[in-house]
């Protein structure tokens, strides 16, 4: 939250307006005016307007206020559309020319209109103020006398009443005009869609009147006109505000002079609480006010002769102020993290709560003993699952088949084999035998032989022109230790392994 005060310094009083701006809302706090006379001096009359706006605010985080109009020289300057990067380098050489005073006496500002002129080396417009550093100084000093706080920002003329566009829609349609009547002088700003183009100082304000209305009305009607010369538009409305704006008959005798409606600008549409009864009844007199304030914002529209040597620095003063708004902050941060390091873990301990009776419901189901211990679960699956890992290989191959048979067939018997075929652990035999009983005492001494199983002749049949019986013998080489969950085979393995070592066989 940003408290804004703006402080309109007259002639003859000095207008004060407080802006309080927060995340979603700005909120227009206070308003005070304070006629110089009833306080002494103009220091005087703008501390007591200050006190009196800010009320219960207490103090503003910082402060603007502008310079006369007929103090500064606003002027629009013609640029090649090729110097736009550089525009602020630019414009000392084309004002050097133009000002009666050295450029090194004086501070600027500048805004970029809009739109390319047709003029050829003159496409880009530039809006500039200008003002002496001695009355730039002088006014930043009478507000800092008066308030002891520096104004960080200095406007100029009524430029500050186009930061009120954006509060009202008025000031942004077509081309309209602002005239900010005061006691001696009267600011005139011409804004087209919302810009401001436009701005002129005539030195005749309530003062004389109503003897100078006449020449009030003239001098208005040729600014008007300056304006239409340089190529703009005539204003299709024209708005008071100022003290003068509340003379009686001021609206009626200048449209009819200036042929134009006239209408005195009422309050922005801001959100207001706890306004004087002065306020409400003249809201016009605190446009220029309110627009100073709300310049302070991070969209100003109007210009700031804080530039350059007199550019604005924050001191160490204004760092001690906002220590307890500092700690404040750091405070909300700190029990955040805690609120959110304290909910990532309660949010842990529940998800790991969960998975442990997960954990123990699938052991209990698949592994046969209930365990929410990742690491007992982890060696009951271990265990379930174990498989030597010594050697990928069978504990049988083929050379052991070829050896094993030669074992298993007696030294008496008359055999040949014609073909062994392995496929996949499985064996396929085609031997000649003498007689059907020799195959089938094969078969059995294969049968009983501990890595061989399902055995079986497949058929017998008898050899032609001779009393021998060809056979097929069929069966499977498949260990113990083949088995999953089996055994571990010992590190040498032979085909001593798999039966009895009698030498014999053909």
């Amino acid at each position: 939250m940003s408290t804004w005060l703006g402080i309109d310094i007259g002639t003859t009083a000095a207008k004060a307006a407080v802006i309080r701006s927060t995340y979603r809302k700005v909120q227009l706090v206070g308003l005070a005016s304070v006629e110089v006379q009833e306080a002494g001096a103009p220091g005087a009359a703008i501390a007591a307007a200050v006190r009196l706006a800010l009320g219960s605010a207490g103090s503003a985080d910082a402060v603007a206020t502008s310079v006369e109009g007929g103090r500064a020289t606003v002027r629009t300057i013609g640029l090649p559309e090729s110097a736009q990067k550089q525009v602020g380098e630019v414009l000392p050489f084309e004002l050097e020319s133009a000002l009666p005073f050295d450029l090194s006496e004086a501070v600027f500002d500048y805004r970029v209109l809009s739109g390319l002129k047709e003029v050829k080396g003159e496409e880009l417009s530039v809006l500039v103020g200008v003002a002496k550093t001695e009355d730039v100084v002088s006014r930043i000093e009478l507000v800092k006398g008066a308030i002891a706080t520096e104004p960080e920002r200095v406007g100029v003329g009524a430029f500050p009443i186009a930061n009120l566009l954006p509060f009202m829609p008025v000031l942004a349609d077509g081309v309209v005009a602002v005239v900010d009547i005061g006691t001696a002088s009267s600011d005139v700003l011409i804004m087209k869609n919302g810009e401001p183009l436009f701005a002129r100082t005539v030195g005749i304000g309530t003062k004389g009147l109503p003897s100078t209305a006449a020449k009030l009305a003239r001098e208005l009607r040729t600014t008007l006109a300056s304006h239409r010369a340089q190529g703009g538009e005539a204003p299709s409305r024209i708005f008071l505000c100022g003290g003068g704006a509340y003379v009686s008959g001021a609206e009626a005798f200048l449209s009819a002079a200036l042929e134009a409606p006239v209408e005195v600008l009422g309050l922005p549409a801001l959100e207001a609480s706890s306004l004087s009864p002065e306020a409400t009844a003249m809201p016009g007199r605190f446009a220029k006010a309110i627009g100073l304030a709300l310049g302070l914002g991070p969209r100003a529209m109007g210009l700031n002769l804080r530039k350059g040597q007199l550019a604005f620095e924050r001191g160490f003063a204004w760092v001690k102020e906002k220590v307890p708004l500092l700690m404040g902050l750091a405070a909300v941060i700190v029990v955040s993290f805690l609120f959110s390091a304290w909910a990532q873990l309660h949010a842990r301990s529940k998800e790991k709560a969960l998975l442990e009776t997960a954990l123990a419901t699938v052991t209990k189901d698949v592994l046969g003993e209930e365990t929410s211990d990742p690491a007992r679960a982890s060696e009951l699956l271990s265990q379930q699952t174990a498989i030597s890992d010594e050697d990928p290989l069978p504990h049988a191959d083929a050379f052991d088949v070829m050896v094993k048979l030669s074992e298993l067939i007696p030294p008496s018997m008359t055999h040949d084999i014609e073909e062994l075929d392995i496929q996949k652990q499985h064996v396929i035999v085609h031997g000649i035998v003498g007689t059907i009983a020799d195959a089938q005492a094969i078969q059995a001494s294969v049968a009983a032989e501990r890595c061989f199983s399902d055995s079986k002749i497949a058929r017998i049949t008898a050899q032609v022109g001779t009393t021998a019986q060809k056979y097929q013998l069929e069966f499977d080489i498949k260990c113990p230790e083949d088995v999953r969950g089996g055994a571990k085979k010992p590190a040498a393995v032979s085909s001593a392994s798999i039966a009895p070592t009698d030498a014999g066989g053909k």
